[in-house]
């Protein structure tokens, strides 16, 4: 699967943009704050309907303007679909794959897959378990259309069930019969969940564990621990014994909301323990895992989308990743950096088609 071309207007800094692809690898050089990785997010956006960056789409349009729109065509085998993402202020997000809308957005998550590996990615290791939840659920996302709506449906329950609590709290009362469906819901959909995401971590520690050993060469090992009370035995007697405190914080304390998901590094805490070198090869396996789980789920590469990554990693890591690119592990890249000279040197020894784009303010040469 490749991109073959991409038109943007009023996306972000560019107020139009035309460019066409390599299937191999696309550079996008440029200083700081040029555009180079609003590029990539316009892929991103391509792909999985949002920004990687921006939780709010107005934020996406270039200043001044009401609207933006994306425009991409993706080859995927013996077949090419015209993806178009616009948005304008105050109005609905519209998505169209050869000009036919969506009824959800969320059943084009999954077509055209894509893995970015970007500098704000350290948050999966050092923030809260919320981000981590949501880094593996983004993998779940995109290989199973019937776990993203598991999720969607649970999110939705757990909403309303919290707005029920509150309006307890103001009422000063409390009726359980009208409580019950929600906490049934819950305790079903927890249950579904969890297992999918103890599936994926048993598929993902064995491919996890042999790139960390690539990209450390073997100096510690590594684990992953998916932790849920959805998968103990009396889940449901734990949740209708969280009610009373349910209540006093008028929010639900039990359900997949709550999972973590625990790095470990020679049996210690990686975010306590681990060296900044030895989080960032925790990061980079987590991602190429991230990227090998897609290709064996849809018997082909998806895009990977690598964001000034030669300014975050040492030369070592550089080098293995720069291997991994020449064995020809990847298909479609697109990397962004701040010096073009670095660049050419660190792709000059691959043989594959690798084009440069000169970004400035916007403009792309």
């Amino acid at each position: 699967m490749h991109l073959k071309k991409v038109s943007l207007f009023n996306f972000k800094n560019h107020s139009s943009t035309d460019l066409g692809f390599s299937e191999g690898i696309n550079c996008f050089v440029g200083i700081n704050g040029s555009g180079k990785t609003n590029l990539l997010d316009a892929i991103h956006y391509l792909a999985l309907t949002k920004s990687a960056l921006n939780t709010v789409d107005s934020q996406s349009i270039s200043h001044g303007e009401d609207f933006f729109s994306i425009k991409g065509s993706i080859v995927n085998g013996d077949s090419e679909s015209e993806v178009l993402c616009s948005f304008q202020a105050k109005q609905k997000k519209v998505f169209k794959v050869n000009k036919k809308e969506y009824g959800k957005l969320s059943e084009h998550i999954g077509k055209f897959p894509v893995v970015l590996i970007a500098p704000n990615d350290t948050d999966i290791i050092r923030d809260s378990s919320e981000i981590r939840r949501k880094f593996f659920d983004s993998i779940l996302a995109q290989l199973d259309n019937h776990y993203l709506q598991l999720l969607i449906r649970y999110t939705h329950f757990l909403k309303q069930r919290n707005a029920l609590l509150k309006q307890f709290a103001q009422n000063n009362n409390y009726d359980k019969d009208l409580l019950s469906p929600y906490s049934i819901e819950l305790i079903t959909l927890s249950k579904s969940i969890a297992i999918h995401r103890k599936k994926l971590v048993t598929n993902y520690l064995p491919i996890f564990k042999e790139h960390y050993r690539k990209l450390s060469e073997g100096r510690e090992t590594v684990n992953i621990e998916y932790i849920s009370k959805a998968l103990l035995p009396n889940f449901e007697e734990l949740f209708s014994s969280t009610i009373e405190k349910d209540l006093i914080t008028q929010r639900t304390n039990i359900g997949i909301h709550k999972d973590e998901y625990d790095f470990h590094i020679d049996n210690n805490q990686l975010k306590k323990f681990g060296s900044q070198g030895q989080q960032k090869s925790f990061l980079v396996a987590l991602k190429l895992t991230q990227f090998d789980i897609i290709k064996n789920e849809k018997n082909f590469k998806p895009i990977l989308l690598l964001d000034d990554i030669f300014d975050k990693l040492d030369d070592l890591r550089i080098k293995k990743l720069i291997e991994m690119v020449a064995n020809n592990n990847f298909g479609q890249l697109f990397i962004t950096d701040a010096r073009p000279e670095r660049s050419k040197e660190l792709l000059s020894s691959i043989e594959k088609d690798i084009l440069f784009f000169e970004v400035v303010n916007g403009e792309v040469k």
